[in-house]
């Protein structure tokens, strides 16, 4: 049996094959993004799934690619606590990037691939090898045009009273914003960046607002000038995208990329369909 592994910070999606290239199951965890989870805490949301547990011995290959993971330690904490659970498996961890362009590159294209999700990153494939030049600094500090940054802006104009009264209003009437809540889920619960990202919902489902579309383009300008036109031959290539921001805000993604002379290639929700359809092909 292999496991076909893709992790995000918010949500983690397993799919498992057997010899034939049938799927066996599909299962969910929650994200397991070793940046901002402790070990003891990404073993528990493994081992607590049912599925997972009950075939951890039959499992010979897993092929896990995760959010967090584009650095040495992060991959051999990963390895480390995967190989206790799947004793007889052998491991491969790589960071997210990979299954973004596995899933939404033909064979040998030559492509700009981008994720933005709960987080944001973006690479160049020149059809077999992927090379990102700026290394990521984390949810604090990167991130332009993901769910974190946006759901980082909206509080911040919300208690700067940036917002306009009437929308401020609604999203007062959809989360608790008191202060108290915010900085425990910020400073001493997991997951702060998913915590974050879950106000983006809010932007998507009040997009149409003037304050919304500037804040919803303002971040996508900075993430395009930030990553994508740092390769020179940008211009020329298509710029796919993986993930929710991506997939529900394409309209305004697509106005920005022209704006700055960008091809918009395919925008993908998840990349576990197109990364088992990979795996079954070269694996």
């Amino acid at each position: 049996m292999r496991l076909i592994v893709d992790s995000g910070s918010t949500k983690t999606d397993w799919i498992a094959l057997d010899g034939n290239n049938e799927i066996l199951f599909e299962t969910q965890t929650q994200g397991l993004n070793p940046q901002v989870l402790s070990e003891q805490i990404i073993e528990e949301r493994i081992v607590n799934n049912y599925d997972l547990y009950r075939h951890r011995a039959s499992v010979e290959k897993i092929y896990f690619y995760g959010a967090g993971c584009g650095t040495r330690p992060p991959r051999e904490i990963l390895n480390s606590l995967l190989q206790g659970i799947f004793t007889n498996a052998q491991i491969d961890v790589k960071e997210d990037t990979y299954a973004a362009v596995y899933a939404a590159t033909n064979s040998g294209e030559e492509s700009i691939v981008c994720i933005l999700g709960t987080g944001s990153n973006c690479s160049y494939f020149d059809g077999a090898a992927v090379e990102q030049r700026v290394t990521s600094l984390g949810y604090i500090l990167m991130d332009d045009g993901s769910g974190n940054y946006y759901g980082r802006q909206l509080l911040r104009d919300y208690y700067f009273n940036k917002i306009p009264s009437e929308l401020a209003k609604v999203f007062e009437d959809s989360f608790d914003l008191s202060s108290e809540t915010i900085k425990t889920n910020l400073y001493k619960k997991p997951n702060p960046n998913t915590y974050l990202a879950k106000f983006a919902r809010f932007l998507i489902e009040n997009k149409e607002n003037e304050y919304s579309q500037n804040l919803i383009k303002k971040g996508f300008d900075l993430f395009a000038r930030h990553q994508i036109l740092q390769f020179e031959n940008a211009k020329e290539l298509p710029v796919h995208f993986i993930g929710s921001i991506a997939f529900y805000l394409q309209d305004e993604l697509r106005e920005v990329l022209e704006n700055l002379g960008l091809s918009l290639g395919k925008i993908l929700k998840k990349p576990i369909e197109g990364l088992v359809e990979h795996h079954k092909n070269n694996t």
